[in-house]
């Protein structure tokens, strides 16, 4: 009996060792209610779509009476801004910046007035699902405006001293609001300033004397822009002009010569007379520029609060004659004084050359060309012509650079 009970203990034993044996091969033998393996992986889960793009405008869909001078915005969430378009009805376009994050877009130059807008954005989401998104606003129309006169103007072609200029018709109070608007292009690129000479006259000058041969663009829209309170400009102005050679005269009131230089080389030197010894007649001193030519001119002394009966009175025509200032000095020819020419100071202010001079002078300068008076005693006022250059560059500047 004792023999036959340890072969059954035995047999347990061996069939608890082969037992665990199989749990330790790794291999899953379990069954499913079914009876078949089961397995111990589940299937990939589905991806979470990314949420659709927002868009949202400034002005808001449907706005009107906008100002000109507000900015376009267009924010985008939950993706990123892939194209912005602002047209007008006759297509034309604003133009703008895309922020770097792709998130927000803004206009870059002013609106016109009285004028509806569609504003077209596109953007995609996370995963690169596109949307489009479309808004649309109009501008108010203002109850007063302005106009502007630019000098120089299309096609012209003009000397190295020239400044630009930009005449509005009426008093300009928000002047920075104005200078916003005037976009100076150049090429070369050159550096300059903006400066106000009157309430009504802003002008541009370069840092040294214009390169020749430059290439200028002026854009002034000033419709985009509140002028004054409640008045705006009428409408965009540009002009399309031209540096030409560098032609620099210099004057010597004591020497009685003037001195042609072209591109830095003396092309001639030639005898003049210049304002005569009296305070009300000395030529002045200074850089000028030469404003307009004239191929006669009438001189009337008038004009300068002289009396007729005074014995420095005129009222004369004068040829080959060139403008430098507002109070009528002029380059000019001045016959019958051949004596005086490269010797003696007669003239009420005038710089008198011998005809044939005087006409050679004025067929090779242009409208621009700078004109520097040394030796004079009487200084030159600023605003006396386009006295753009008695002014240092810091000063002229001040705080409206572009």
């Amino acid at each position: 009996m004792r023999r036959a009970f340890r072969v059954v203990v035995l047999g347990a034993v061996a069939m608890l060792m082969v037992s665990g044996c199989q749990q330790g091969s790794g291999k899953d033998t379990s069954t499913g209610a079914a009876g078949a393996p089961s397995s111990s992986s589940s299937a990939p889960p589905t991806p979470t779509p990314s949420p659709a793009p927002s868009v949202s405008f400034t002005p808001a869909k449907g706005s009107s009476g906008v100002r000109p001078d507000q900015q376009v915005q267009v924010s985008a969430a939950d993706g990123k801004l892939t194209s912005v378009k602002v047209r007008t009805s006759d297509g034309k376009e604003v133009g703008g910046d895309l922020g770097t994050d792709g998130t927000s877009w803004h206009s870059s130059v002013p609106l016109t007035p009285g004028t509806a807008y569609t504003v077209s954005a596109e953007a995609e989401s996370g995963d690169g699902k596109p949307s489009t998104f479309t808004s649309t606003f109009s501008t108010m129309k203002p109850e007063s405006t302005t106009s502007a006169v630019i000098i120089p103007g299309d096609g012209w072609t003009v000397g190295v001293g020239m400044p630009i200029q930009v005449q509005f018709g009426r008093n300009v109070k928000n002047k920075d609001a104005a200078v916003k608007t005037l976009v100076v292009t150049t090429t070369p690129p050159v550096e300059g300033a903006w400066h106000w000479m009157t309430d009504q006259s802003v002008w541009w000058r370069p840092k040294e004397y214009w390169p020749a041969d430059t290439k200028v663009h002026l854009s002034a829209a000033i419709d985009g822009a509140e002028l004054a309170p409640g008045v705006w400009g009428r409408r965009m102005y540009t002009s399309d002009f031209a540096i030409g050679s560098s032609i620099i005269s210099t004057v010597d009131v004591k020497k009685h010569t003037i001195t042609v230089t072209k591109g830095g080389s003396v092309v001639r030197v030639l005898p003049v007379t210049t304002g005569k010894d009296d305070p009300r007649f000395r030529t002045r001193g200074g850089t000028k520029v030469i404003m307009e030519k004239l191929e006669s001119v009438r001189m009337d002394a008038r004009t300068t609060g002289t009396d007729p009966k005074d014995p420095d009175f005129y009222d004369t025509v004068e040829h080959w004659a060139m403008r430098l200032t507002w109070s009528g000095e002029y380059l000019h020819a001045r016959p019958g004084s051949d004596w005086a020419f490269g010797k003696y100071n007669i003239s009420h202010g005038c710089t008198g050359l011998s005809d044939a001079n005087a006409k050679w002078l004025y067929d090779f300068s242009k409208v621009g060309d700078v004109v520097t008076y040394v030796g004079s005693s009487r200084p030159l006022e600023f605003g006396n012509g386009y006295t753009a250059w008695d002014m240092s560059y810091a000063q002229w500047a001040g705080t409206t650079t572009n």
